[in-house]
């Protein structure tokens, strides 16, 4: 076992040579390979079911993911199939994981890929958080993990081991900090397996210590759902999926919230292209709903 302490030494005084990145490199391999977490988004290389782990993993638990990424791809099978279905056939199935927002720009990244690439998913990093809702780290991620291209990333089990490794009794690291490390020690040959291997020595460290990662400059605590914005929005969003056309008194009846607070959701939920209004009621905006009005 590595000495953090020892390590921040090196890495602080320019110090980490070859030996040492290789025997960081091996104790991180060994770990993952006594022990590797079985998942089911890490038994393909289809960019597609790649993509649907990662948007559903961001913000999510491991466990409530894995419960939905195969019901999920059940329903849409493929790229093709998700562009086509119906937005509300969509939430339908997403119910549960929260962050209803990731199913729509899932969607709006399918029908982009179906018609500027044919249905073929661009393969680099720099096309791939061109796509609607793909952010940086996600584009990096399914690069990865679909096409073994190897760059450095960052998330919070990533971030917590070089945090625990390499700046021992540091607080306020920043990415800016670790993202030369994680270059440094980057398994070129592998990346897609030296990330899975990252991922879970940090969620091993994070049950031994206290949690690194709070020593990071980016650590936040996620707001409580029971009784936020985020819940209501849920809940208007389950109501109308359940009940096509409801209206608003409709709606209030069966939530407890204010009914200016459920009117400003539902005018963001509309702008955010979840919603459409028909007569009184409302309704979720399917393309082929839309066409028919």
């Amino acid at each position: 076992m590595l000495n953090p302490a020892e390590l921040t030494r090196h890495h602080e005084t320019g110090n980490l040579n070859q030996p040492t990145v290789v025997a960081f490199r091996a104790m991180i391999l060994n770990h993952y390979h006594e022990i590797a977490r079985s998942m089911p988004w890490r038994e393909t290389r289809d960019p597609y079911a790649v993509l649907v782990s990662e948007i559903m993993l961001q913000q999510t638990q491991v466990e409530r993911v894995r419960l939905k990424y195969g019901e999920f791809l059940a329903h849409f099978p493929t790229v093709g199939a998700l562009s086509a279905a119906p937005l509300s056939d969509i939430l339908k199935v997403w119910q549960g994981l929260g962050y209803n927002r990731r199913a729509i720009y899932l969607k709006r990244c399918a029908e982009e890929i179906v018609a500027r690439y044919n249905g073929i998913f661009p393969a680099t990093a720099q096309e791939l958080q061109l796509l609607p809702g793909i952010g940086h780290y996600t584009a990096l991620a399914v690069a990865a993990f679909a096409f073994d291209v190897a760059e450095p990333l960052i998330e919070t089990n990533v971030r917590t081991v070089y945090i625990h490794f390499f700046f021992h009794g540091h607080d306020k690291v920043s990415d800016r900090d670790i993202m030369p490390l994680v270059a440094t020690t980057l398994d070129h040959d592998n990346p897609r397996e030296w990330y899975y291997a990252l991922m879970d020595y940090g969620t091993m460290l994070k049950q031994r210590h206290p949690n690194p990662g709070q020593r990071s400059s980016h650590h936040t605590r996620q707001s409580s759902f029971e009784g936020s914005n985020r819940q209501l929005r849920s809940r208007i969003l389950r109501q109308i999926i359940a009940r096509p056309g409801i209206t608003v008194k409709q709606l209030l009846s069966g939530i407890t919230a204010e009914q200016k607070m459920v009117l400003a959701n539902i005018e963001a939920l509309q702008r955010e292209g979840f919603l459409m209004k028909k007569g009184r009621g409302y309704r979720i905006a399917d393309k082929t709903t839309q066409n028919r009005t």
